[in-house]
C-alpha cells in the first residue's frame, strides 16, 4: 500500500469516525450520519492504486455502489427515548373516563331540551 493509499484510507477512517459520532448525537446530525458513512465508503474507492488498476483493466469497474454503515452507539434493546412520556395505559384510562363523562353531560342536557 502506497503512502497516498494510506492517506486516502486515513481520511475515510476519520470521516467514518465522524459519522459514527454523529449517529450517537441524535437530531440533525443523526440524519447526516448515513450519507457521511456512504461518503467514507466512496472515498475508500478513490485510492490511487485502485484507480490505476481500473485504468489498466485489472480491477472490476461494474460493481454496484457500496453503502456505508453506521455502528450503533450501544445496545439497542430496552432503550427509552428522552422524556419517555406518561404511561400509555394511563392516557387511555383518562380518555375513557373523559369520554364517559362527556357522554353523560350530553345525555343530561338532552333531557333539558326534549324534541317533541
Amino acid at each position: 500500500m502506497t503512502k497516498a493509499d494510506q492517506l486516502v484510507d486515513h481520511a475515510a477512517d476519520r470521516l467514518q469516525k465522524f459519522a459514527n459520532e454523529a449517529a450517537t448525537e441524535g437530531g440533525l446530525m443523526a440524519k447526516l450520519a448515513e450519507p457521511l458513512a456512504d461518503d467514507a465508503a466512496f472515498i475508500r474507492q478513490l485510492k490511487p492504486s485502485l484507480i490505476k488498476a481500473r485504468i489498466q483493466g485489472e480491477a472490476p469497474t461494474g460493481l454496484p455502489p457500496r453503502h456505508g454503515t453506521v455502528a450503533p452507539s450501544g445496545p439497542q434493546l430496552g432503550q427509552r427515548t428522552q422524556g419517555g412520556g406518561p404511561n400509555p395505559f394511563l392516557v387511555i384510562g383518562i380518555a375513557l373516563v373523559a369520554g364517559i363523562v362527556l357522554a353523560k353531560v350530553i345525555d343530561w342536557r338532552g333531557h333539558a331540551h326534549p324534541r317533541d
